[in-house]
């Protein structure tokens, strides 16, 4: 049997304790059970039981401590927080009801004792005080006070401490706060020198005023995170009274003194004290229901509500700020205020607080799971649509891998830069990570499609030979010297520097004159990609600096995407039409500044890649008709190459060479090339048109000419095969060429010029099959004529029909007399616009056009004015659809004209009397440019000295206001239209000399020129009558 006292302490879950408690009252009648409630497992119950022989009587004489003991009794125990069961009533009442050992200040549930002054050991808390009635853990491991606390313990009795909050608050403290922090808020790092306050010259100015008398519940070892052995302890401290100290007897370590009990003060309960009461309760409960932590331990708050709800105020104040994460001088507000109503007030104040970060937290914690319920949502019905989709066996693995190792083979051999390889692998990186169903999936894979698919570093090899550059470019080209021997000095520079360099190039020169083909046979010459792209009506950025990522649809601009088809670093590129740039969304030219700019465009940045290219290497040929529209900026880095367009030799060659011989293969009637028949120099080798019999080439082509079934058999199928025949009699003239060339095709390019020879071509085609059809249809009536023909078939033999295409009569030669038959009239009956002899007031002038040179004729035309009305000269009327530029030189060349009369014919009062108009022919058609002032002046002169000149003088020229012969342009143009219109006599510039020189020889051939630097010297030449020739002085200037 147990002796007459024993004490026993079970571990137990609350299931397992009221099972217990009912078993006690039904066998242990005279046992009493002290319920305790445990630190750490708040599911859990430690049960302090005692059994005695005499029941409650038995256990009121022990329980006394002696000298110095830190022990109680059983009865102080009992009279905390006691049962008695009784075997004729299970209802509880207020002396048998179950209450935890913290409920010791509820005024209703405990009786007070005063105790007298004992030393108790008195340990420091770190970050919060212990509250009565409340628990917390306590970590010692200073191994004095190890030892003290473990020989308190062995006395068998829970033992009773001293709790003050220490003044200097720890910040190594990291555990979790909330309601159970009392029950887990001292683990101090460094407890052992909070433990030690024997340097301390007065340890209670350490120490807050206030703390706690606790019960030591639970003792258990604490071992480090390096060593196995246990070097401290954790104690589970169970407030009760607040205490101060009032005397230090050792200071240890463990510091001991004297503790005195606080007495509470007390508050009569009115209205003002009901509302805090009711408020603070209602906001725990608030509380309760918001944050997660205080719900965890909801069971234990309403255990202590329903033991506080309408108590003892200084309990709900101290219960309520219990349940706050306020620091520990807010705390200890709390703990040592001493009237009930403002101890109440601070409490709730820390409640509102906790109140307001509640509400906080479930509010981002909402948002938080808002995002992760769609996102796993998603999840979920991906993972099931994978599964449907496997059962249909549809299932198809998404790939990302072998991507990825596609990507990664892309690179291999190539010279990636550091910035490129960096954003490669950071988008790698991603990329393995994404789910194909996600938005940024697709995006991110073309991303590194374009970022791998780029030859970094890959360059191709330059042909550095002079010889066979030539050959290809005088192959594709006739003419064109200027852009040849440029190209032949990048190669020659290119092949002592070791690599042909970056250049910009800019063809500027009529339509028609080669310049887009051009750029093809610079790059076949040099070895080359070839990359094209028009800017002619380009009014998006985007298309050269590409779009942004984020945009549905982006892609990198044209020169990212001529990389990825070239796959080479160094192709050349032909931006075309770039004087037809538009403007719209920002402005493109200036976007190609970066690009064309040498020492800039070797990190050019696209929009799409954010990643620097290199483009130094880049040869660049734009193409553009005229400088005037090129903003000043980018034509400044271009090398500017001027065209002035085919002279009337150069076509003739030219279509001899290449357009007859292209056409007529097109059309079939000359045999395709097998092999090339061209020769350096550019001379293409074709049958010559002869008056023989044309040659008959022939290869079988698969033809019917049964109309009623298709062959089917196969001697079906080789009775229909038929002759291919060729008709290389088909021939231009050279007589005809020239007058399509004079009357037909007066542009500077060969556009035109082709069309109209394709046109011949087509009706040479034309009267072919007609004729053959023609024959055929012969043929067909003499096969249904058995009497006739002794043969039924209806298939023509290959022999047959070669005789029949021999003995056709069409005629295949295009003449000068028949060359109407296939162009039509012609659209310029006349180089001139008077053949005879040119009128007085009438000057043939020269104009540079985009189309090459032409004729401008200046009209001037004098009308007696009233009598009344003579005076002053007036400026002339202009009419021709003048510009303003020529408007001014109209007026300039009235004040030039009068005063070279006046020195003429001093007594002639011509402009006072009459009033001039000048008109310039063809007035649909707009004119400009400062080039006629010379023409004009000498209309005027010819209409007032009432002299004509002579009908093949031509001249251009711009004149100053004091008399002097401006340089012009286009002097080339305006020389092959001289020759064109049969002006054999030219006046030009005197600072134009050195272009008419440069002209070649066939063009000078038969032309006298001419070159003035004064308009005196314009005189001169325009009226050579010795009272003319004299030099008409210019003025004095001022």
């Amino acid at each position: 049997p147990p002796p007459e006292r024993s004490t026993a302490m079970l571990q137990l879950r609350p299931m397992q304790t009221a099972s217990l408690l009912r078993t006690l009252r039904l066998h242990i009648p005279n046992g009493t059970p002290v319920l305790q409630r445990s630190i750490g497992l708040p599911q859990q119950r430690t049960l302090f039981w005692s059994r005695g022989g005499g029941g409650d009587s038995s256990s009121k004489g022990s329980g006394s401590t002696s000298g110095g003991s830190d022990s109680e009794s059983m009865e102080d125990v009992k009279k905390q927080g006691s049962v008695s069961s009784s075997s004729s009533s299970d209802a509880p009442s207020q002396e048998n009801a179950i209450v935890p050992v913290g409920s010791t200040h509820s005024a209703k549930l405990q009786k007070q004792r005063d105790f007298s002054l004992e030393p108790r050991i008195i340990l420091p808390l770190s970050r919060r005080p212990l509250f009565p009635g409340q628990q917390q853990v306590l970590q010692v491991t200073h191994p004095a006070v190890v030892e003290s606390v473990m020989k308190l313990m062995e006395k068998g009795t829970p033992p009773f401490i001293g709790a003050f909050l220490h003044r200097q608050e720890s910040t190594s403290f990291t555990m979790s706060e909330g309601p159970e922090s009392q029950l887990q808020g001292d683990n101090s790092s460094t407890p052992s020198q909070r433990e030690d306050l024997s340097q301390a010259a007065d340890p209670r100015e350490e120490l807050h005023r206030v703390g706690t008398r606790a019960r030591v519940m639970q003792v258990a070892p604490v071992a480090s995170k390096t060593e196995q052995q246990p070097n401290g302890l954790q104690l589970l401290l169970s407030g009760h009274d607040l205490v101060t100290i009032e005397k230090v007897l050792d200071l240890g370590p463990p510091l001991r003194g004297q503790l005195s009990r606080l007495k509470l003060n007390t508050e009569e309960e009115g209205d003002a004290l009901k509302a805090y009461i009711n408020e603070t309760m209602h906001t725990i409960r608030e509380i309760m229901a918001i944050n997660p932590q205080f719900r965890e331990h909801a069971s234990m708050i309403h255990q202590g509500l329903e033991r506080l709800d309408r108590g003892d105020p200084n309990a709900i104040a101290h219960f309520a700020a219990s349940l706050t994460t306020a620091s520990g001088p807010a705390l200890m507000e709390v703990l040592e205020e001493d009237l009930p109503s403002k101890k109440l007030d601070l409490a709730l104040t820390l409640l509102k607080k906790e109140l307001e970060l509640s509400q906080l937290q479930a509010k981002i914690a909402t948002k938080i799971n808002e995002t992760m319920s769609s996102h796993q949502r998603e999840f979920w019905l991906r993972e099931q649509m994978k599964t449907i989709k496997k059962e249909l066996g549809e299932d198809k693995s998404d790939g990302t891998d072998k991507l990825l190792e596609k990507f990664r083979q892309r690179l291999e051999g190539k010279t990636v830069p550091k910035d490129a390889k960096e954003a490669i692998d950071n988008e790698m990186e991603k990329f393995a990570g994404l789910a194909k169903e996600s938005q940024e999936y697709q995006t991110t894979r073309n991303y590194l499609d374009w970022l791998t698919v780029l030859p970094w570093g890959v360059h191709s090899t330059d042909v550095m030979n002079l010889q066979k550059a030539r050959e290809i470019l005088d192959r594709d080209h006739y003419g064109l010297q200027d852009v040849k021997e440029r190209i032949t000095e990048l190669i020659a520079v290119g092949k002592l520097c070791g690599a042909v360099q970056g250049k910009i190039l800019c063809v500027v020169g009529p339509p028609g004159v080669g310049k887009t083909s051009i750029g093809r046979s610079i790059a076949e010459a040099l070895g080359r990609e070839f990359y094209r792209f028009s800017v002619g009506g380009l009014y998006d950025v985007a298309e050269i600096k590409g779009h942004r990522r984020t945009y549905v649809g982006a892609m990198p601009g044209k020169m990212i995407q001529c990389l990825k088809k070239v796959q080479t670093s160094n192709p050349l590129v032909l931006i075309d039409e770039v004087d037809k740039i538009g403007r719209g969304q920002g402005d493109p030219a200036s976007a190609l500044l970066e690009l064309l700019d040498p020492s800039q465009n070797d990190s050019f940045l696209d929009h799409y890649l954010d990643v620097a290219v290199d483009f130094s290497r880049v040869l660049f040929v734009c193409t553009a008709n005229v400088t005037d529209t090129i903003p000043g900026p980018l034509l400044d880095r271009m090398e500017v190459i001027r065209l002035s367009g085919y002279d009337f030799q150069e076509k003739v060659r030219i279509a001899e060479d290449f357009l007859v011989p292209s056409s007529m293969r097109e059309v079939s009637l000359w045999p395709p090339m097998e092999t090339s028949s061209r020769v350096a120099g550019g001379e293409e080798i074709v049958s010559n048109p002869t008056d023989a019999e044309p040659a008959v080439q022939a290869e079988e082509v698969l033809k019917t000419t049964n109309v009623e079934k298709e062959p089917s058999t196969a001697a079906e199928l080789e009775e229909a095969k038929v002759a291919k025949a060729y008709y290389t009699d088909a021939a231009v003239d050279k007589s005809a060429l020239e007058s399509l060339i004079r009357w037909y095709c007066r542009e500077a390019g060969v556009r035109n010029l082709q069309k109209h020879v394709e046109k011949i071509c087509r009706k040479l085609a034309t009267r072919v099959v007609e004729q053959d059809e023609t024959n055929q249809s012969r043929e067909t009536s003499k096969n249904q004529d058995p009497a006739r023909n002794g043969t039924s078939s209806g298939a023509v033999k290959g022999d047959q029909a070669i005789h029949k295409v021999e003995n056709g009569s069409v005629d295949l030669r295009v003449t000068e007399d028949n060359l109407s038959e296939f162009v039509g009239k012609p659209l310029f009956t006349s180089d001139r616009l008077y053949e005879q002899q040119l009128p007085a007031g009438t000057v043939t002038g020269l104009a540079w056009t985009a189309m090459g040179g032409s004729v401008l004729y200046v009209e001037a035309m004098a009308l007696p004015r009233p009598t009344g009305n003579k005076g002053s000269a007036a400026s002339p009327s202009v009419t021709g659809q003048l510009g303003n530029v020529m408007k001014e030189s109209s007026q300039i060349a009235h004040l030039v004209a009068r005063r070279a009369l006046t020195q003429v014919l001093p007594e002639s009062a011509f402009f006072e009397e009459h009033d001039l108009y000048v008109h310039c022919p063809e007035g649909a058609t707009p004119k400009d440019g400062p080039s006629a002032g010379v023409t004009m002046t000498t209309a005027l002169l010819s209409l007032a000295l009432e002299r004509p000149l002579d009908v093949n003088l031509a001249m251009s020229g711009e004149i100053s206001l004091n008399g002097k012969v401006l340089p012009v342009g286009g002097i080339k143009e305006k020389t092959i239209a001289a020759r064109r219109a049969g002006c054999n006599t030219l006046i030009f510039p005197q600072a134009n000399r050195k272009d008419v020189d440069e002209l070649p020889e066939y063009i000078r051939e038969g032309l006298q020129v001419h070159f003035a630097s004064d308009y005196s010297d314009v005189l001169r030449i325009a009226f050579p009558e010795p009272a003319q020739q004299e030099r008409v002085d210019s003025p004095p200037t001022a």
